[in-house]
């Protein structure tokens, strides 16, 4: 069931039109907290693969805890070639 909900979600968002559409969808969705939370993923996701700052420096400039980039340090090394190719493009 958690993996039919997850794809009607995707589809929902492929649905919209436009980034104005878009983030309303992603607004209703998802509280501020889980929007902040996407947002320190992608940039902790961005700043390991860019390699110039350590995790500590990493965790101090966005405003995470060390445990949240180890955690996504971690994360980046079970991803396929494939899924890395596609983390290194967004």
């Amino acid at each position: 069931m958690k993996t039919e909900s997850w794809f009607q979600v995707v589809k929902l968002l492929k649905e919209q039109q436009g980034v104005d559409a878009l983030h309303e969808v992603m607004r209703v969705l998802l509280t501020q907290e889980e929007q902040d939370a996407i947002g320190s993923r992608l940039a902790i996701m961005r700043a390991l693969l860019s390699g110039e700052e350590s995790q500590r420096e990493i965790a101090r400039r966005i405003g995470v805890s060390i445990t949240k980039v180890t955690r996504c340090s971690n994360y980046l090394k079970t991803l396929s070639d494939t899924e890395m190719a596609m983390i290194e493009q967004i």
